[in-house]
């Protein structure tokens, strides 16, 4: 039993109403763009992830933690990300200039992706909770949410005021 209806059976509708029967070859899956044009985004978001997760990696090997120890080579990297998401967002959509249409994917998505990361934080709250350390791992679950949204306040109010104190 296949998952393909046959060429000729009806096609269902997401409205629930019986299709119409189509005839002829099915037709191949449409895209919004061709890939050609994607391409350089990818590429721009493949490069800045590799720069933003080196950069997280070489400061974890630099200020390694413990298994029962507060990880705060992460911890600050992510706070440190955040504001940086921050005053980025606001200064490519707040700033006088249009930025190259390849900046957001590379430094947004890919440095700043890259370079943050929900995965390594939560298995660090993971690690703690292995360790026996239930209030570090509660202080860093929390620590961290609260830390990085006020990193990102700090960091959106840093550019606006950057930007409103520039000469014009």
């Amino acid at each position: 039993m296949s998952d393909t209806p046959a060429p000729d059976a009806p096609l269902p509708d997401p409205s629930g109403r019986r299709a119409a029967s189509r005839t002829g070859p099915p037709r191949a899956p449409r895209f919004p763009r061709a890939w050609r044009a994607d391409a350089p985004v990818v590429l721009a978001v493949a490069l800045g992830g590799a720069l933003g997760a080196s950069a997280r990696y070489a400061a974890v090997l630099r200020w390694p933690a413990a298994a029962d120890a507060f990880p705060w080579a992460v911890f600050w990297v992510n706070v440190s990300g955040c504001a940086v998401i921050g005053a980025f967002t606001v200064l490519v959509t707040e700033g006088a200039r249009t930025p190259h249409p390849l900046l957001r994917p590379f430094f947004g998505t890919g440095v700043l992706g890259g370079y943050t990361t929900f995965s390594t934080y939560a298995l660090d709250v993971q690690r703690l909770q292995d360790a026996r350390e239930p209030l570090a791992a509660l202080l860093y679950l929390a620590g961290t949410l609260l830390a990085a949204l006020a990193a990102v306040l700090l960091g959106t109010a840093a550019a606006r005021l950057g930007l409103r104190r520039r000469p014009r």
